[in-house]
């Protein structure tokens, strides 16, 4: 008996490609990158989990900035056979809003208020998604977006400090280790 988690790897990425009208790319082995449309991404997630890709590994997001926009990469599992999917769609940088996945996998909530803090986008039906998960005091462009500039970040926030060189200092930790590896060599 073949239930709808144990169909075929070239079935699926064939009923994707019918259906959604994906691009399909070979990565490696048992990896492929199927990148959509931004309207029929999700409905392409909800076809890939009822086709037994029920495992969503990671939310992650890549800022093309020259193009004006951010790329979403759900990456999706499949235990029974090993192969992992990696659904791309595109958004715009200036407006970066898309649609929570956070009933089809519960843990999205967490990957898309990552995303929302490091990158800026927003997900609609994610309630939560605008509650600081890590950068609890931030108050600048979110740090991962490529127009971010961290010297002036660090140089507002963050007195300068000048250091001096202590030769001695380097001279004994270099020599502490020219000595554990001479027990190395000799041995």
């Amino acid at each position: 008996m073949t239930n709808s988690t144990n169909k075929p790897v070239t079935e699926v990425l064939g009923k994707a490609k019918e259906l959604f009208n994906v691009k399909v790319e070979d990565i490696a082995e048992r990896q492929y990158k199927l990148i959509a449309e931004k309207d029929k991404a999700i409905p392409l997630l909800a076809f890939l989990k009822e086709s037994g890709y029920s495992h969503l590994s990671i939310l992650t997001c890549v800022d093309w900035i020259e193009e004006k926009k951010f790329e979403l990469v759900y990456i999706l599992f499949n235990w029974s056979n090993g192969v992992t999917f990696l659904v791309s769609t595109f958004i715009d940088r200036d407006k970066p809003v898309f649609y929570t996945v956070k009933d089809m996998w519960p843990t999205a909530e967490y990957y898309e208020r990552d995303v929302h803090e490091f990158f800026g986008v927003e997900f609609e039906g994610n309630e939560r998604c605008k509650l600081p998960l890590i950068l609890e005091l931030w108050n600048d462009l979110p740090p991962l977006r490529k127009d971010f500039d961290p010297l002036k970040y660090s140089k507002e926030h963050f007195p300068d400090r000048e250091y001096e060189k202590d030769a001695i200092h380097e001279a004994k930790i270099i020599r502490a280790d020219l000595e554990n590896t001479r027990g190395d060599i000799n041995g």
